[in-house]
């Protein structure tokens, strides 16, 4: 009798082992994300629910094998029937613990705020309305501008470098004749520290004159973009992904054209613009290095910390983008004056940024560049600052960390990066499978810049509501949001250089 009660307890005690054991696991996986300033846990949808099942229901079944074997030579070992019912509940406790953390992941992250507030565009820190083109371009933006530099991206050292530039390879019939390719590595240097980015150039051949380009960062290197055999190979450290030709941080030859998906070269060159790009990695690694490698090495001591208002990754690329944009104003076959920067998600954000700082830039493009990209931060919906924060502190100075559930608090929102392009047209693309970059944010960010464009006397977005799935409206801002996921597509390349045509080849067809 006495052994019966023992074995009961024995069930009990594992049973409460393996709930108890589920909930340490979840919590575990949950920790990137724990706390925040204001004690607010965040939960990653889309991450933590699978990750917490599959890795939970591992630990289960082992901590299972281990309890039948302590329970192996018991003579009063509980029936078949009863050890299946309890293994069928600890599953069903498993499964509904995921489903209640991605419900709780969606009441949190796509769940918008409705009462938020807007910095105003229009309006000085001490009050004064800017009401004329000469008030905004020489009071508020400016201080705008500073905002974004001081409390969000962070601001780049004065220190100057030596750079130097060597061509790599010129060829005036590749891609089977239809372009001239050029590869050019551009070198930064101070003292003994170096920093080579490589930039890949395609310029349609028999323009008889210089053509606009395409400006953008990839991925996963400049071969990824095209299966072009003569595309050198990066020499950078990458993000892994065996699927793309990744082993052990560096590209391999099977990392060919991966993502020509991505990049149509051939419709760009045949539309009449020229494609520049270069790996991202190259200037910065994509990963929290304390700015021991790439360009911030360049600028800043081994064991330095970088104070609390100095550039992260985003500033870091964004930099990079102008330097390549000094060297294309040397290039006679590019028309420096009509260049055009486009990003996708992170580099969307940094394209935007670029384009803020540098008016060079001819137009503007972010593609589903989200959270502290082109959405608008009051809204809370998809990615927060919090959590892109926590995840990927590197993209931003540390003054960001104090407005994480504090957006309410910040000097701007993303509508005043937009903002901070004009006269120059932008456009802003989403996808609407993509709730985490939030497509309604973007749009909303788009619309709210408009009073700045019209100082210049030109259209922005004309109405708060969306437009509908694949029906883009273009006027001094497009804007379009397309059916499918979170990546660039032919669609998107289509709409990106009808737009330029309007603007770029028709000036003034929409103002």
């Amino acid at each position: 009798m006495q052994t019966g009660k023992t074995n009961s307890w024995k069930w009990i005690f594992a049973i409460a082992a393996v709930v108890a054991l589920s909930f340490i696991i979840v919590l575990w996986r949950l920790w990137p994300f724990w706390p925040d300033i204001d004690g607010t846990i965040n939960l990653a949808t889309g991450f933590v629910a699978p990750w917490s099942a599959m890795i939970t229901g591992v630990c289960v079944l082992g901590l299972l094998y281990a309890i039948s074997l302590f329970l192996k030579n018991s003579s009063t070992r509980p029936p078949l029937l009863h050890r299946v019912a309890v293994i069928s509940l600890l599953f069903l406790l498993i499964i509904l613990q995921s489903a209640l953390l991605s419900q709780a992941g969606n009441y949190l992250y796509f769940t918008a705020q409705t009462d938020y507030i807007l910095p105003k565009l229009l309006v000085t820190d001490n009050g004064t309305h800017v009401q004329d083109v000469n008030a905004w371009s020489k009071l508020r933006r400016p201080r705008v501008l500073a905002h974004f530099r001081e409390e969000v991206y962070g601001k780049v050292p004065g220190k100057k470098l030596t750079v130097s530039y060597r061509v790599l390879d010129d060829t005036q019939d590749a891609l089977g004749g239809k372009a001239h390719r050029k590869q050019m590595r551009i070198t930064f240097t101070n003292g003994k520290k170096k920093c080579p980015v490589d930039v890949l150039m395609y310029i349609p051949v028999d323009s008889g004159k210089a053509v606009p380009a395409f400006l953008g960062m990839n991925f996963y290197g400049n071969q990824s973009i095209h299966k072009d055999p003569d595309i050198i190979i990066t020499d950078a450290w990458t993000r892994n992904g065996f699927e793309f030709g990744i082993e052990d941080h560096r590209a391999t030859e099977r990392s060919r054209g991966v993502r020509s998906h991505r990049w149509p070269v051939e419709y760009i060159l045949s539309s009449g613009y020229a494609l520049v790009t270069l790996y991202y990695g190259d200037l910065d690694p994509d990963y929290d290095d304390g700015f021991r490698n790439g360009i911030h090495a360049l600028f800043h001591e081994e064991n330095d910390a970088p104070e609390k208002d100095e550039w992260g990754s985003i500033s870091a690329w964004a930099w990079g983008l102008s330097r390549v944009l000094d060297y294309l104003e040397k290039e006679t076959l590019i028309d420096a004056h009509r260049v055009i920067v486009m990003g996708h998600s992170r580099l969307g954000k940094t394209s935007l940024w670029a384009g803020a700082q540098d008016e060079r830039f001819a137009m503007v493009i972010s593609n589903e560049s989200g959270c502290l990209g082109a959405a608008l931060s009051r809204r809370k919906y998809g990615e927060t600052v919090a959590s892109i924060t926590t995840e990927f502190p590197h993209w931003f100075c540390k003054n960001l960390d104090r407005y994480r559930n504090r957006e309410n608090q910040m000097p701007v929102d993303q509508h005043m990066l937009i903002a901070l392009a004009a006269p120059r047209p932008v456009y802003v693309a989403s996808a609407d499978d993509d709730p985490w970059s939030d497509p309604r944010g973007e749009y909303l960010s788009a619309y709210h810049a408009g009073p700045v464009y019209r100082l210049y006397g030109m259209k922005g977005l004309t109405g708060k509501e969306m437009p509908k799935i694949e029906e883009p409206v273009f006027s001094r801002v497009g804007y379009h949001v397309r059916d499918g996921r979170h990546n660039v597509t032919m669609y998107d390349w289509e709409q990106f250089i009808r737009f330029a045509d309007m603007h770029l080849r028709k000036q003034g067809a929409s103002e």
